[in-house]
């Protein structure tokens, strides 16, 4: 399988591809629908390409315990788990009216299934594609369903091994050839001593015959841009219109101002990467002209003159000469014309000057 392939409808990823950038919304929204238009227009005019929900279905995705657990913690929306997890939560025809908002804006939608059920509705809501949670990326059986489905995946790879990682790749693999996996660390707010790009690489060795991204909770945006640098094709950041509202994720969220140079940067890095064939450039001609070197007499040398190195010198010279990095092939060639002293020798006036020897 090639190194790219489409992530969204005419927005291929991989290869020479721009990096796929995705605004996650996640539950910053407070539980409200309009916030959340808010933000999918804010994502989409700081130019991400996608903006993405968190979706479950809270009988599947927790046990009763676990929603009857007190929550007490600052950032609760109410008594129990569940009663805090029910504020935050769409209901389907709310998902439907933000996909509607997010089409006429003009930016992909999708959202991460975080239980089957969850992912079942996303494929009916016909989702570009589906993202993978690092709390799923060792749900196997989780996986291989949502891999059958046949829409391309993101799987954060936050909490897992290397050995899990392969055991991911693996299972999406025999089912789903179009997949990318994101590093990532679980922590809110992120450290830069955890967050670990040389994975990036590890990943790009373990898994060369997909695309690698990088999924990010650090402060600021410095480490995603340099994840792009490394090879990242996909970046994800939590966003938010206030690092101050209720929720763990906000300390960990650009604000759209921050949002908006991610972008203007890794589109800048993407520019600055080229072609990675080194030589010189169109634009380095004015330099060129102006400061590069070549070779001149250091001596005068007569005409019929078999050159020796102690003859020759590299100085910047008008008119341009023989090209500095030449010099020793001039040695043992004959001039054909007289050169004075401190005048570039030219490759005309050089016998056999750039011709390949003969075997």
């Amino acid at each position: 399988m090639p190194l790219e392939f489409e992530l969204c409808p005419g927005r291929p990823i991989g290869g020479k591809h721009p990096c796929f950038i995705i605004a996650e919304i996640g539950q910053n929204h407070q539980g409200d629908l309009e916030i959340a238009k808010k933000m999918i227009k804010m994502a989409k005019d700081c130019g991400a390409d996608c903006a993405k929900f968190q979706k479950c279905e809270l009988e599947y995705k927790f046990n009763k315990k676990a929603l009857q657990r007190p929550y007490t913690s600052k950032n609760s929306w109410g008594k129990t788990y569940g009663e805090h997890k029910r504020h935050l939560e769409f209901s389907h025809n709310q998902y439907r009216e933000l996909q509607k908002y997010a089409a006429e804006v003009g930016i992909f939608f999708t959202a991460s299934g975080t239980d089957e059920m969850a992912v079942e509705f996303l494929h009916e809501l016909n989702v570009p594609f589906f993202k993978v949670a690092s709390a799923d990326a060792n749900n196997f059986p989780y996986l291989e369903k949502a891999a059958k489905k046949g829409r391309p995946m993101v799987v954060s790879s936050g909490m897992q091994s290397m050995k899990t990682m392969r055991r991911v790749y693996k299972t999406v693999k025999e089912h789903n050839q179009n997949f990318t996996i994101l590093q990532c660390t679980s922590a809110y707010p992120l450290e830069a001593e955890d967050v670990n790009l040389r994975v990036i690489a590890e990943y790009q060795k373990e898994f060369p015959d997909i695309p690698i991204g990088y999924s990010g909770h650090e402060s600021g945006i410095s480490i995603s841009v340099s994840a792009v640098a490394l090879g990242a094709k996909v970046i994800e950041r939590h966003v938010t219109l206030d690092k101050t509202w209720k929720g763990t994720d906000h300390k960990a969220s650009l604000i759209p101002s921050e949002l908006a140079e991610l972008v203007r940067s890794v589109r800048l890095v993407e520019r600055a990467l080229g072609s990675g064939v080194k030589q010189m450039l169109p634009c380095e001609k004015a330099c060129h002209d102006k400061l590069g070197k070549s070779v001149v007499a250091k001596v005068k040398i007569p005409k019929g003159t078999v050159l020796t190195l102690d003859m020759l010198a590299v100085k910047v010279a008008e008119p341009m000469g023989v090209p500095a990095e030449d010099i020793f092939q001039l040695v043992g060639k004959t001039v054909t014309e007289e050169v004075e002293e401190d005048n570039s020798v030219l490759p005309e006036v050089v016998d056999s000057y750039g011709k390949k020897a003969e075997c």
